[in-house]
């Protein structure tokens, strides 16, 4: 008598997805040192239009809303808590920022509107550089806010130091630890008004730059599995093919707030701080 075969068990729902989440993330790292590169997105974004803020330009417009012209110029000329607006007001402030800002990202194609002047890195999609360049704007905005010097992209030398703190901020926003306390000394060489060059070149060389080596890794694999995972899920047979889409605007004001909390426990805006310091 032949010998009775066993029926075959049926794939479940739960093993097909483990099989499928795990080619996909074998086929996620096989890009991450291929694609997602946090300095270069963020070299290419700031040729963009409108995404440098005029820190006093952007100081004078959210202040003047609600505090007379001589306290918005004093603020302007050293920072909104040195004014002595306090940091239940700049809270307030920020979050209207930020809100603002994710209405924008999720509504508006800024991709649409790239300058064909501009030579985007073939491995970069241009939905990719469209949340980018909304969220190194959102960053100075906050950032000034909070207290910060405006970050100069121009200068050779001032705008690497401005790299890399838009690299520690974007750590703080994607939770990468250890970011924090290169913040704060960022933030007191500041709050001290430390000579502005001679805080870079210190920072840099010190506090800084051993952070930002760190930072960047951990946020190319943040950055390449969170923003690449939707597409390559969906044409992991061709992988060689150009990656786009898959962005998660949801994650734009989770990441800004992250952020601003990194921020308001800082000297730099309390006004007491200044206060004491007579």
């Amino acid at each position: 008598m032949a010998k009775k075969l066993k029926p075959l068990r049926r794939v479940t729902k739960k093993a097909r997805r483990a099989v499928n989440n795990a080619v996909v993330d074998k086929a996620v790292d096989s890009v991450i040192n291929k694609y997602i590169s946090p300095e270069e997105i963020i070299a290419q974004v700031i040729k963009l239009p409108n995404v440098k803020v005029d820190r006093a330009a952007f100081l004078h417009r959210e202040l003047i809303k609600a505090y007379p012209e001589e306290t918005v110029k004093t603020a302007i000329e050293y920072n909104p808590a040195y004014a002595g607006i306090d940091k239940e007001a700049i809270n307030t402030i920020a979050d209207q920022v930020i809100q603002y800002e994710t209405n924008k990202v999720s509504s508006i194609s800024f991709a649409a509107g790239l300058p064909g002047g501009i030579a985007l890195a073939a491995s970069i999609p241009a939905d990719v550089i469209q949340y980018f360049a909304f969220t190194v704007k959102t960053i100075q905005e906050i950032a000034y806010l909070y207290g910060f010097d405006e970050l100069d992209f121009e200068d050779e030398e001032a705008g690497s130091y401005a790299m890399d703190q838009i690299l520690i901020f974007l750590g703080a926003m994607y939770d990468v630890q250890g970011v924090d306390d290169s913040i704060k000394v960022i933030a007191d060489a500041a709050a001290n008004k430390t000579s502005k060059a001679l805080a870079n070149e210190a920072l840099t060389k010190t506090a800084i730059y051993p952070v930002v080596k760190r930072v960047t890794k951990e946020l190319r694999e943040k950055i390449t599995k969170r923003f690449y995972v939707k597409g390559v899920a969906k044409i992991v047979p061709v992988i060689g093919g150009a990656v786009s889409g898959g962005l998660t605007y949801a994650t734009f004001k989770p990441n800004c707030m992250r952020l601003k909390r990194s921020l308001w426990d800082l000297d730099i805006c309390d006004v007491g701080f200044y206060e004491k310091e007579g």
